[in-house]
């Protein structure tokens, strides 16, 4: 007997029960019995979840009196077992399992060999399907097979009739699991309340049985050409550069992709009577039991590979190919990936988003960058994460101390919801400060300005009381496009941005694309060939290259601010000649402008922003032509430390308070020292309290990070001297203590500074 034939068989026999007109019970009660003689098994047992307890529903071989009055728990028996586990078990002798219990009243006891599969519904176990005989025997694997088969229709019919309710199969996860917290890296602080949603939704399989086997091997045949297809071109993607862990990654894929035991085993599926998407979500539900029993984390990976790549493969042949984004969020969410770009985190709705949990992510990627700007949670590193979430599951997310809640109970909830409550209290305080000016116990005046890069972020200036935009990133509004955007269109922007300013001072910076920013109508040029692209043709590399795009946007700049101050600054100068040739560009759409009579800027001002570590080498060549330099600690960091800061393996192995950053950042603050240059740290770094701190004892007078960090820098600002901090910083570049970030934690604590 094959399995195909055998599940065939059977769901024949059941395509009819399901059809007829009788009442759910009774349908039921013909299911056992189809399959008991299908399988000649002298028991069939059906075992539904219902109020968090496995009830038994219908049963041929066990005495009828026992049914809807034998209940287990989840976890209590081979029964419990099965559906806490999600797994199939199948023994000759059930009484020799750990787990095993006797219930009197089912009369069980005559019988030895059992076998059991859960039933399954939206990746949740939502009933147990169980066989027995008397005959001490393992179930053939065919047979295995078909009682897997079989649990998916199930699955349908008991959906259908009601006979577990919503509450029932979406409570399940607290029954089968509970409360779950998980650890991962802060990336953006923050609480957030919401349900699981993925970036990549799952797609809900509704129809099981097929009506036409032939036209269902079609379309998975179709499907197989297209995702090996997808999967082939995916090595010319930008994001996957040439060489290393991708490639690996890439090789994978491409094993599963055309691997034929997979593809074999889902036409055996289709042969048994599934649909299309039944058959893969069937033969993953094997691979998911198979996984548990791995303990080797190489081979995981790789299943969990073959996950991503099933998913892919019912995306297609489903035809819901769309990110949860293109299909909108219809309530408040915590988004859940592998990993995202920051043009796919700004296709979310505001309003909606909640929070970030992702598997991978790093502290200083773009996509953290944006989810700051938004003013978004994130925590990330968090390995299985799809295996340990559900879509809909209720996830508090505590990005301030990097955790995870799954599904929490009602303690935990109430006392996250207090914690939320505070943070509001804190932020009101803060809220007070936004007319206050940041000025030190001892009287200097900290320039504390904030970062931007969408239309709506200009509106926090006033919320906030920020000094002004200190960093308006402009490749916003090239990621957000599906085409460049045209010059017009750039103009207006700007002017916009300047008219929300009101007066308060902008700077712009001209586009940082390539990297971790790639751009689709430039995926061709930007990036390819980059084994790092984060150190390759990024930038105002890019932007001299591609002259076009230079101009383009030198113009739209000069257009948008004519009858006001233009505070430009250019990303990533390597050199002096390379702010020359930005300049230059500049200088030469100023003069066409002025020889047609346009209205121009009032002032232009030009700075640069010093990431690149061979630039420091040079501010002596370089100070003369500025009117402001801006430290980007972010880029600057990977570039001291050659380390990558998209890798997730790095993410947490440099510090910001380093004694190797601070030195740098105090040589470059003394090599300003007699220029009229205006100094700052346009990065992350100034936006955290502790940080700032140093920065200040660095001599630095201006920061400008997220709006949600304004009213904390400035309520830390008026309670630092300069003069004492100063004198503490110099002690330790001189003499580095073991751990800065301590030394400097005890420092404000003796000060009476918090620094939470």
């Amino acid at each position: 007997m094959k399995a195909a034939s055998a599940a065939r068989s059977i769901l024949t026999s059941l395509h009819e029960v399901m059809a007829s007109r009788t009442h759910a019970q009774a349908k039921l009660n013909q299911v056992v019995e189809v399959i008991g003689e299908a399988l000649d098994s002298e028991v069939c047992t059906i075992y539904l979840l219902r109020d968090g307890m496995l009830e038994l529903f219908a049963t041929r071989g066990l005495n009828q009196a026992a049914v809807h009055v034998t209940r287990l728990g989840v976890g209590e028996g081979l029964t419990g077992t099965i559906a806490q586990n999600i797994e199939t078990l199948n023994l000759d002798e059930a009484a020799t399992h750990p787990e095993f219990q006797y219930r009197p009243e089912t009369g069980e006891e005559k019988f030895h060999s059992f076998a059991g599969v859960p039933i399954v519904r939206r990746e949740r176990a939502i009933g147990v399907l169980t066989v027995q005989h008397v005959e001490p025997r393992r179930y053939e694997e065919v047979e295995v097979e078909a009682l897997q088969t079989v649990a998916m229709v199930l699955a349908e019919l008991i959906n259908n009739a009601n006979l577990v309710d919503e509450e029932t199969v979406g409570g399940l996860s607290e029954a089968r699991t509970g409360q779950d917290q998980i650890e991962g890296l802060t990336l953006v602080k923050g609480l957030a309340i919401g349900e699981a949603v993925f970036h990549q939704p799952r797609v809900q399989i509704e129809h099981t049985v097929a009506e036409d086997t032939e036209a269902e091997r079609e379309r998975v045949y179709l499907a197989f050409d297209r995702m090996r297809e997808q999967i082939d071109n995916m090595t010319g993607h930008a994001e996957f550069g040439v060489g290393g862990e991708h490639e690996q990654v890439l090789e994978t894929y491409k094993m599963f992709a055309y691997d034929e035991g997979w593809s074999r085993r889902i036409n055996e599926a289709i042969d048994s009577g599934l649909t299309a998407e039944a058959a893969i979500e069937r033969v993953q539900q094997r691979t998911r039991m198979r996984m548990r029993e791995i303990s080797d984390p190489l081979l995981q990976d790789r299943m969990h590979d073959l996950e991503d790549l099933a998913n892919r493969l019912i995306r297609i042949v489903s035809g819901q190919l769309g990110t949860a984004a293109q299909k909108g969020l219809t309530r408040d969410s915590i988004l859940v990936a592998k990993n995202l770009g920051p043009a796919e985190l700004l296709e979310y709705d505001k309003r909606r988003l909640k929070g970030v949990v992702l598997e991978e992510g790093s502290l200083t990627a773009h996509v953290v960058i944006v989810a700051r700007a938004m003013g978004v949670p994130v925590v990330g590193r968090i390995r299985n994460l799809r295996g340990l979430v559900r879509e809909g599951d209720e996830v508090l997310v505590d990005g301030d101390t990097g955790s995870v809640t799954l599904r929490p109970g009602p303690g935990v909830l109430t006392a996250f919801e207090a914690r939320f409550a505070r943070a509001r209290e804190q932020k009101a305080a803060y809220a007070k400060l936004r007319d206050v000016e940041p000025f030190t116990r001892d009287g200097e005046r900290i320039e504390v300005m904030m970062n931007a890069g969408l239309r709506d972020d200009v509106g926090m200036l006033a919320m906030t009381g920020a000094d002004g935009i200190g960093l308006y990133r402009t490749e916003f509004q090239f990621l957000v496009s599906s085409a460049l955007p045209q010059r017009e269109r750039q103009a207006r922007l700007y002017r916009d941005v300047l008219d929300a300013a009101k007066g308060k001072r902008v700077i712009f910076r001209t586009v940082d694309i390539g990297g971790d920013k790639t751009l689709p109508y430039l995926t061709n040029e930007i990036g390819k060939q980059d084994e790092n692209p984060a150190m390759g043709w990024r930038a105002l590399r890019l932007a001299l290259e591609r002259e076009g795009l230079m101009k383009v946007q030198a113009r739209a700049l000069l257009e948008g601010c004519a009858g006001r101050e233009l505070n430009v600054m250019f990303p990533m100068v390597s050199e002096p000649w390379e702010f020359d040739a930005a300049k230059a560009v500049f200088e030469q759409q100023l003069d066409f402008l002025r020889k047609h009579k346009h209205q121009l800027p009032s002032a232009i001002r030009y700075g640069a922003m010093l990431e690149v570590p061979s630039l420091a080498e040079m501010l002596d060549q370089l100070l003369p032509k500025l009117s402001f330099i801006s430290i980007g600690t972010n880029d600057l960091t990977q570039f001291l430390f050659a380390a990558d800061r998209a890798n997730p393996m790095l993410a947490e192995r440099y510090d910001w308070l380093s004694p190797a950053i601070l030195r740098f950042l105090d040589r470059v603050v003394k090599s300003c020292v007699g220029y009229p240059v205006d100094l700052g740290v346009c990065g992350e770094m100034g936006g955290r309290r502790l940080e700032a701190l140093a920065l200040i004892g660095l001599g630095i007078r201006r920061l400008s990070i997220t709006p949600a960090g304004v009213g904390p820098i400035k309520e830390l600002v008026r309670k630092v001297d300069t003069k004492e901090i100063g004198e503490a910083m110099r002690g330790w570049l001189l003499t580095p203590p073991e751990n800065m970030r301590v030394a400097l934690q005890d420092w404000a604590k003796q000060r009476g500074i918090d620094m939470d």
